[in-house]
């Protein structure tokens, strides 16, 4: 419903601001590291939202990047995962990383983040690993494939990872050609497909 907020930041705490929008006062929660990063107060702002509506309550969530945003919808779809705990995952684990983690099996990496035991961290890579399958048995035609991927696996886990934060397979593949992926690593791959991907 409301794909971003811009307006002008009216207050700051640790776990949401207040954005005014033409005399309108939007409480938006977001990770306290999001937060620290959005400026001063009375600077002009924007932020990409998550709007949910439930029973009892009706919540705005923001994000700095749309990359988030994704990683945020991706962390909710998984059982057992709220708003809340999502947010503090967001605040500990980068998007690029977090993607890593979950075509990689990392769990250790996963419980790390506060909040996060081996249990949720398990059934996180699960659940999105499951989706990742799907989406790949959905894209998966051969006219499509324009990278040539020869038997280099980093690549293929790059695209995976990529794939994984809700970008297809093609679009994914037209920007990975574009990166010089011999001298770098997995993670470097997935961070530099993000810059190219967002823009």
């Amino acid at each position: 419903m409301l794909a971003y907020i811009k307006g002008s930041l009216e207050e700051k705490t640790s776990t949401y601001v207040v954005i005014d929008v033409g005399g309108l006062g939007y409480k938006i929660y977001m990770s306290e590291n999001a937060i620290d990063k959005l400026g001063e107060i009375g600077e002009i702002i924007k932020v990409h939202t998550y709007y949910q509506v439930r029973e009892d309550d009706i919540s705005i969530f923001g994000f700095i990047t749309s990359e988030e945003l994704k990683m945020f919808e991706l962390l909710i779809s998984v059982s057992g995962v709220g708003a809340k705990s999502a947010l503090s995952i967001l605040a500990s684990i980068s998007p690029s990383s977090f993607a890593f983690a979950i075509i990689s099996d990392d769990v250790s990496k996963l419980v790390k983040i506060p909040g996060v035991g081996k249990k949720t961290a398990a059934r996180i890579i699960l659940e999105l690993k499951d989706k990742l399958k799907t989406v790949q048995a959905v894209d998966a035609k051969p006219e499509e494939v324009n990278i040539n991927i020869n038997s280099e696996g980093k690549v293929t886990e790059a695209i995976a990872a990529l794939q994984v934060l809700g970008y297809n397979k093609k679009e994914v593949e037209k920007a990975v050609e574009s990166i010089d992926t011999n001298s770098l690593e997995i993670e470097d791959i997935i961070k530099k497909g993000l810059i190219l991907l967002s823009k």
